[in-house]
């Protein structure tokens, strides 16, 4: 992981807030962190600290030349930049925790009309409620981000709270599932295993992955699609892993066999997504194999999924 995670993620013309969150999401996931990634995680946090606008909005690019590229906004960055916050503040080093918690509160009264970035920003909620269960701002987020999900589709073929499938589509159930076991409702839990249950076998075809392409998909479309995106896995692996330590029940750990497979070569073309020899994934599944390229959020994707599968292969010992 030191080696992959070496330098902070960088865009072509500077870093990046959005893949630097996810790098801290995933660093303080880590069960017996090294010296090398509890430091790592601390740099990626303080990165994000200061990545923050004086109203709780973030930033997302920084140019080599140390200048913000950009006006702070509440976009995806911002609920990435909260998830991994949030994470910092719950299992970072000892050290960050502080700060992470008052940049967490600076941002988390914020409500942005995106539905996926107020799901990422209720990720780093969940996070912060586990670890301090007294605190409102992140029961507030939490439960704000489940009710814009909205209701359930009309259709049982279709039980979708969307038209169509987008990205990061597994996110929707997962802040279903965190909120309904936080906040003490049974019924919003179960509703979010249930659209997760769905999503994982419209996601699944002969007994593999065929994730949702970089256009969406709605009823009807023609399987497979392509380009397929390995956030599309990690989301999914993330979602089984949240609803397998929220239920116990061992049918989860199936998605997140499944997604670790769809990176081996268990996808629609039977192309690994994985450079062995960097460490690197692949940036989309296309119709004759892997895109090539291997940027920050498709080796972070790689990296999130195979952790999940670690620890899942660590509990069967």
């Amino acid at each position: 992981m030191e080696h992959a995670l070496g330098a902070a993620p960088r865009l072509e013309h500077g870093y990046c807030v959005d893949d630097a969150a996810r790098a801290v999401v995933l660093l303080c996931r880590e069960p017996s962190p090294s010296a090398a990634v509890a430091a790592l995680a601390g740099r990626y946090t303080v990165f994000l600290v200061r990545a923050q606008g004086p109203g709780g909005a973030f930033h997302n690019r920084l140019g080599y030349d140390g200048q913000w590229h950009d006006e702070p906004g509440t976009g995806d960055w911002w609920g990435r930049a909260l998830w991994g916050i949030g994470t910092a503040a719950a299992r970072g080093p000892d050290w960050i925790r502080a700060a992470a918690l008052s940049c967490f509160d600076s941002g988390a009264g914020l409500r942005p009309p995106h539905v996926r970035a107020m799901a990422f920003a209720a990720f780093g909620a969940a996070q912060v409620l586990a670890a301090y269960p007294a605190h409102r701002a992140a029961r507030e987020l939490l439960a704000d981000a489940a009710a814009a999900i909205g209701t359930d589709g009309p259709d049982s073929a279709w039980p979708w709270p969307q038209e169509r499938l987008h990205y990061a589509n597994a996110a929707l159930p997962q802040v279903l599932i965190s909120a309904g076991d936080l906040l003490g409702d049974p019924a919003m839990k179960e509703r979010g295993l249930r659209l997760l249950d769905w999503l994982l076998e419209t996601e699944s075809v002969a007994g593999h992955l065929s994730p949702t392409p970089v256009g969406g998909r709605s009823p009807g479309d023609e399987r497979p699609g392509f380009d397929q995106q390995p956030i599309e896995i990690a989301t999914l692996a993330d979602a089984c892993a949240c609803a397998l330590a929220v239920t116990g029940d061992p049918r989860w750990a199936r998605g997140i066999e499944l997604a670790a497979a769809w990176f081996e070569g268990e996808n629609d073309v039977r192309a690994p997504m994985r450079d062995p020899a960097t460490g690197g994934g692949y940036d989309g599944l296309t119709p004759t194999g892997p895109n090539g390229n291997q940027g920050a959020e498709s080796t972070l994707a790689l990296l999130s999924t195979l952790q999940h599968h670690r620890r899942l292969q660590m509990e069967k010992l």
